[in-house]
């Protein structure tokens, strides 16, 4: 865990699914090289759901992308949707790109609804763990789970190396770091966008929720709900306030800070997506943003 935590340092990059399927890979491979460049430690990109299939592309072939486009950024899924292969599978994909890039691959798991998303997803560790005995067993690496309520952060501190949480408040980040224990991996999840004015920003999120889902209750309402947000604040387009708790927008200090705030409240590493039209105007947000993120006072930190 410790090596890990070195490697990544204090901040990585989450970019859409959608907005990778559409950018050519050649200028993907350019676009990864210069988040390397700006010292961010980290790339991630997640897999869509089963319902949502054609917005993404494959999700160990789109790492393996990241990858060989890169010499030593730390390239994480999150998070690779177990209903989309067999555990066997998951870990032999996880393997040979761990074996292929030595100390930079971290597999993230989630389950993406279900009748019993919990149930399913540890039935999931427990058969890829049986499959780590006899394919490719002297290779390990980290795995986190996306988890956001107890029972999934008591699930990821029990069978796995850390938790993702994805779109979360910063108050999220101190209730994880809590549940989850001092030795596990905390990588959370910050939507950004340079912007200052607060009409056009919080509009650019409400807009990322389809309107056939707005009043639909997910694991995010539920969890919305215990850290006190109620029918104000998820009816429809979403509150303001719920708005503000979940993007970090304003000029580069305003956005540095709500990253910060996630280290401070127990974060290992934050994970920053840039809302924007494309992939190099995601990674023009992400060059603004680096030298506000830089801690040259911090041994452990790699530039950023």
């Amino acid at each position: 865990m410790e090596e890990t935590r070195l490697r990544l340092g204090r901040f990585g990059v989450w970019l859409a699914p959608p907005t990778l399927l559409r950018t050519p890979v050649g200028v993907q491979r350019e676009q990864f090289a210069r988040v390397e460049r700006l010292g961010y430690g980290s790339l991630w990109s997640g897999e869509p759901p089963a319902t949502s299939l054609g917005t993404g592309r494959e999700v160990f072939t789109q790492h393996a992308v990241m990858l060989a486009a890169t010499d030593r950024i730390v390239v994480g899924t999150g998070v690779a949707n177990i209903r989309m292969r067999e555990p066997l599978a998951a870990h032999g994909g996880a393997a040979t790109l761990a074996e292929a890039y030595p100390g930079r691959f971290v597999l993230g798991l989630g389950g993406h609804g279900g009748d019993r998303p919990l149930g399913e997803l540890q039935a999931y560790l427990e058969a890829m763990a049986t499959a780590a005995t006899t394919l490719l067993p002297e290779i390990g690496y980290p795995l986190v789970l996306a988890a956001l309520g107890p029972r999934a952060h008591r699930l990821a501190a029990d069978h796995a190396d850390g938790a993702h949480p994805f779109m979360q408040p910063v108050e999220h980040t101190a209730i994880a770091r809590e549940r989850l224990g001092p030795g596990k991996l905390l990588i959370p999840h910050q939507a950004v966008i340079l912007d200052t004015d607060p009409v056009s920003a919080r509009a650019r999120m409400r807009a990322l929720t389809p309107a056939r889902f707005r009043d639909v209750e997910t694991p995010y309402t539920v969890n919305f709900r215990r850290l006190g947000y109620g029918d104000d604040d998820l009816a429809g387009e979403r509150s303001d306030r719920l708005i503000d708790a979940i993007l970090g927008w304003g000029d580069e200090k305003t956005v540095a800070g709500r990253l910060g705030a996630h280290l401070e409240a127990g974060a290992d590493h934050v994970l920053v997506h840039p809302l924007a039209d494309d992939l190099v105007s995601a990674v023009d947000q992400l060059e603004r943003l680096a030298p506000f993120l830089t801690a040259p006072q911090d041994p452990h930190a790699r530039g950023i």
